[in-house]
């Protein structure tokens, strides 16, 4: 018995990991465009594009978890079932029950993991996506000079780079335009310069050299022109409000704190926002519990078949379920519906769903969940099938 339960292990793991894997990487590339194309027009450094993704990844992670054990578990039952593994398993007296228990080891530890994700972890590296955002489009980050293009350093400094070599470091056909806060101006050309850091980190130096730099002041007839081979000009780092606290929506508060608002709120509105997203969050990892039933429902074929609709049906059953929460979130949020209704009704429902399929296929002789679905398709493809051969004939004519 044991070995059977190492067996199924190890059907189920290759499977779980690779569907994580690759739908964590497939959502992680496809905000990656949108990153770099947000970072680079804010003018920020490339480097924040990683350390906003690795917040996302969370996020990612608590939708893939759900959808890797399923593909993990049904892609296991497939495989025992059209290799008559299943038969010869059933044969010796094992149950469905019995073949369920290392799904559900899989299914408690990633739950445990989901719950961690989704409760504690995902909140807070929300937050810290959003204050990156809100860095970059304030400049805290420190916005990068665009080669041919005027940048604004604060109110009172505008400034211009015909060329960047070594990666920043230097920077050639330079102009600056500051004005003081005494009226003062300065305009300053130079054939090269750097940038410096000081002891002060709002302060940094920009070493000009081989330039010209006008000096305007009210009281002086006519501004002073100077020639140098090197001038260290002082930049005031311009000062930057500071991010809010954690807590700007539901998505940062973790599951207790959650808890709390829904008790403690002030308003009605606030009450219902609080207990949404938190019954949204429980019953996202509840549902975890009934998917290696929907999973051994699907993955085992009926006789003589080898089709892969079931595999088809159960990621459309798992993808409309998230919808169909998303949407009793929001009802539950605009108070239309008790959230504890609005979205333990379709867990419910769902819950129905998937342990009448699992009857039907454990409990009832020949029983198939999806056979009307299996037998309208095998008559679509040969339908299909029987038609292209006389499609090619007419061609041919």
């Amino acid at each position: 018995m044991k070995s059977i339960d190492r067996y199924m292990a190890r059907l189920i793991a290759v499977p779980l990991f690779s569907t994580l894997i690759v739908a964590a990487m497939l959502l992680v590339l496809d905000r990656m465009l949108r990153l770099f194309d947000f970072v680079a027009t804010e003018g920020g450094p490339i480097s924040v594009v990683w350390r906003m993704l690795a917040n996302l990844l969370p996020e990612y992670l608590g939708l893939g978890i759900p959808i890797g054990l399923m593909l993990g578990v049904l892609l296991a039952f497939r495989r025992i079932a059209t290799t008559s593994e299943l038969d010869v398993m059933r044969g010796v007296g094992m149950s469905y029950g019995r073949l369920l228990r290392v799904p559900y080891m899989y299914a408690i530890v990633l739950a445990a993991i989901n719950i961690g994700i989704v409760g504690y972890v995902q909140p807070t590296s929300r937050y810290a996506y959003e204050q990156l955002r809100f860095e970059l489009r304030t400049g805290a980050l420190g916005a990068s000079i665009k080669v041919g293009e005027f940048t604004h350093l604060g109110d009172r400094m505008t400034m211009r780079i015909e060329q960047s070599r070594d990666e920043g470091r230097k920077l050639s056909g330079i102009f600056v335009h500051a004005q003081t806060a005494k009226g003062d101006w300065l305009g300053v050309t130079a054939a090269s310069g750097q940038f410096l850091a000081t002891d002060d980190p709002n302060v940094i130096i920009f070493r000009l050299t081989n330039g010209t730099l006008i000096h305007n002041r009210i009281g002086f007839n006519v501004p002073r022109v100077l020639t140098f081979s090197q001038h260290d000009l002082p930049i005031d780092l311009p000062k930057f409000e500071s991010f809010r606290q954690r807590g700007g929506g539901n998505l940062e508060y973790t599951l207790p704190e959650l808890a709390r608002a829904g008790h403690h709120a002030q308003s009605l509105q606030e009450r219902n926002g609080s207990r949404s997203e938190f019954h949204f969050r429980l019953t996202e990892v509840a549902s975890m519990f009934l998917l290696p039933l929907l999973a051994l429902a699907l993955g085992v074929p009926p006789k003589r078949s080898s089709s892969a609709l079931g595999v088809f049906v159960a990621i459309v059953m798992i993808v409309v379920y998230f919808k169909v929460n998303q949407y009793a979130a929001g009802v539950g949020d605009l108070g239309k519906v008790d959230p504890l209704i609005a979205l333990w009704g379709p867990f419910a429902v769902f819950a129905g769903l998937v342990l009448w399929m699992y009857y039907t296929i454990a409990y009832v002789p020949g029983g198939q969940p999806i056979g009307a679905l299996e037998r309208g398709f095998s008559k679509i493809a040969k339908a299909v099938t029987r038609r292209m051969p006389g499609q090619r004939r007419e061609a041919s004519r």
